[in-house]
């Protein structure tokens, strides 16, 4: 069903691929348009339990194609170095494949509480106020992971 990755030599350990996800800054989260065009946004996420969350407002593209089409494709990457002189760049970096759902109750404040922690570690108690504050205005959407690969060149 999926493409086994072509570069043996690059691919990380799973182990080191979960590091690029815990790591990772800004995601990009590809949807299907009811077009049938592809739409790629860069977001905030977490992975946590073994799955990526994100949030959203409450309508808009990426919320409409995720119901039109809960399949989706995920990319992150970290330790980025520019290579000016041999024409290269060194990166870490994981594509994955899964389905989006929204998530609700606990796990949605669970979620939203996670990437508080990851953006905003010096902020914690004063996220929760905001969670409690914004969450009704707030989405929050799981991706159960199918297939996912991490590569890399050092």
């Amino acid at each position: 069903m999926f493409r086994e990755m072509r570069r043996k030599d690059k691919q990380l350990s799973a182990e080191e691929t979960f590091d690029v996800l815990k790591r990772g800054e800004t995601g990009y989260l590809s949807t299907i348009c009811e077009n049938g065009y592809p739409y790629v946004v860069p977001l905030n996420f977490v992975y946590y339990n073994d799955s990526i969350y994100i949030h959203s407002a409450k309508e808009g593209q990426k919320v409409d194609n995720m119901k039109n089409n809960d399949k989706v494709s995920f990319s992150v990457s970290c330790d980025i170095e520019n290579l000016p002189d041999k024409f290269d760049t060194n990166y870490k970096s994981v594509i994955l494949f899964g389905k989006a759902e929204e998530v609700f109750d606990n796990e949605k404040d669970e979620a939203l509480l996670e990437i508080i922690k990851k953006y905003s570690q010096d902020y914690v108690e004063k996220g929760e106020k905001y969670i409690e504050k914004a969450k009704g205005a707030t989405k929050v959407f799981k991706i159960n992971i199918e297939h996912m690969t991490g590569k890399a060149q050092i």
